[in-house]
């Protein structure tokens, strides 16, 4: 059983274990909130079974305190009844994150039952999560540190995203983990140019910013078919990506402070050899609408933006068809690393990064991309990798070249020498 509690279109790092699990002959329960469609191969693999959990509404009654503790009740009755009704797992592999609180203990009580092994996924602490809402010495945010740790220990087994947060695990919680890296899906890759041109297409049917000048049936902002084979004008705008999930505080901060800042184009009417700008910014989530109208307010003549929001199968060809990936996200523990930089470097995309305290551990400055700490500081690395765009030399293109030759593990390959050995290798 891999279990979630979140949802499970939202959560491919839990996807890709129950596709490893498959891709071995185990046969699947995938239980989560059904909110988002999971990948296409989750969907149609035959050893995987969706298990939907019910989801929780309209606890609004009472103070917030109370509407805290009766949501946690109620999820724990949800996601036990839930476990206690699939067929009996030998595993369950359980995200620790969103929320460690109720799901930990939860899975260990079905684990007692059932008599299965837990192994727990750390992608981050959900007490340093409710810390960003509440302050590190909030009674709520203190019980769920203790929670974590007492009910973290129960585990048999237990898996972390970076070396620094397997050292923390040991040095304050005395739980030993090993470190299996994000890594990218096979699926994320440099897309070729006429499927390039096939998914710009299909969006500037909705999406203004990707809609050529004038009026053509063979043409997109970035691509022109009129001559039959596929190619990229000179002239167009550079094309950057990002994601977020319209919730995080943090993230949107540095997102406002990005999309307020005019440096980009006070250097463009400075007369810099710079391209104008599409930047697209994926996502789903509740501060979507908010975002969306703050960015109706900016009226720059070189920037355009758009949000839109992508089936699975579409996101992976348009960060391979992108020039340039931003992050801002920074982890509210420091020792989690994000997945869509992982995503992207899978693509050979350069990604500009927004600075946190193990982000090292995937970001390498200067070779595969580059870190910032202010709106500042990104504007002016946009200036450098854009300069003459789209020049064939320059640090961007070393970049890519640099992810190019890097050839590093897939997901697949990362799994089977991590954790299958945990599971005895029985195929």
């Amino acid at each position: 059983c891999v279990a979630v509690l979140g949802d499970l279109g939202r959560s491919p790092r839990m996807q890709y274990h129950a596709l490893a699990l498959a891709r071995h002959g185990r046969q699947v329960a995938l239980l989560g909130y059904l909110q988002t469609r999971p990948h296409p191969d989750v969907l149609h693999s035959e050893n995987i079974r969706l298990v939907p959990v019910a989801e929780l509404r309209g606890l609004r009654v009472g103070p917030k305190l109370l509407q805290y503790v009766l949501k946690v009740l109620v999820q724990s009755v949800q996601l036990l009844y839930t476990l206690l009704r699939i067929d009996q797992p030998s595993y369950i592999l359980l995200q620790q994150n969103p929320p460690g609180l109720p799901s930990i203990a939860v899975a260990w009580v079905a684990g007692l039952w059932w008599g299965s092994k837990l192994i727990i996924d750390w992608h981050n602490y959900g007490y340093t999560i409710m810390s960003l809402s509440h302050g590190r010495s909030h009674p709520l945010v203190l019980i769920a540190k203790w929670y974590e740790k007492i009910f973290g220990r129960l585990s048999d087994y237990n898996l972390c995203v970076t070396d620094a947060m397997k050292k923390d695990l040991w040095v304050h919680f005395k739980i030993k983990a090993v470190t299996l890296y994000d890594k990218p899906a096979s699926y994320f890759k440099e897309t070729p140019l006429d499927l390039q041109h096939n998914l710009f297409m299909r969006l500037a049917q909705d999406y203004e910013p990707f809609k050529p000048r004038g009026a053509s049936a063979h043409r997109s902002a970035f691509t022109d078919r009129s001559s039959g084979s596929v190619v990229q004008p000179r002239g167009r705008p550079a094309l950057l990506i990002s994601s977020t999930s319209w919730t995080a505080p943090r993230d949107l901060s540095a997102l406002t402070s990005v999309l307020s800042s005019s440096d980009y184009e006070r250097f463009i009417k400075e007369g810099a050899k710079l391209p104008a700008l599409v930047c697209v910014i994926t996502g789903k989530g509740p501060l979507k609408d908010y975002y969306n109208g703050l960015i109706q307010t900016l009226h720059f003549r070189h920037i355009q933006f758009c949000t839109p929001w992508l089936e699975a199968e579409d996101y992976p060809l348009l960060l391979g068809s992108a020039d340039l990936g931003v992050c801002l996200h920074k982890s509210s523990s420091g020792l989690d690393l994000p997945m869509k930089v992982v995503d992207m470097f899978g693509c050979c995309l350069p990604v500009c990064a927004i600075h946190f305290e193990c982000l090292h551990e995937l970001v390498k400055h200067n070779e595969n991309g580059l870190i910032f700490r202010d709106s500042k500081e990104l504007a002016e690395q946009l200036k450098m990798l854009f300069w003459d765009f789209p020049a064939l030399e320059g640090k961007l293109q070393s970049f890519r070249e640099n992810l190019r030759a890097s050839r590093q593990l897939r997901w697949d390959e990362s799994w089977d020498q991590t954790v299958l050995p945990l599971l005895g290798n029985k195929e």
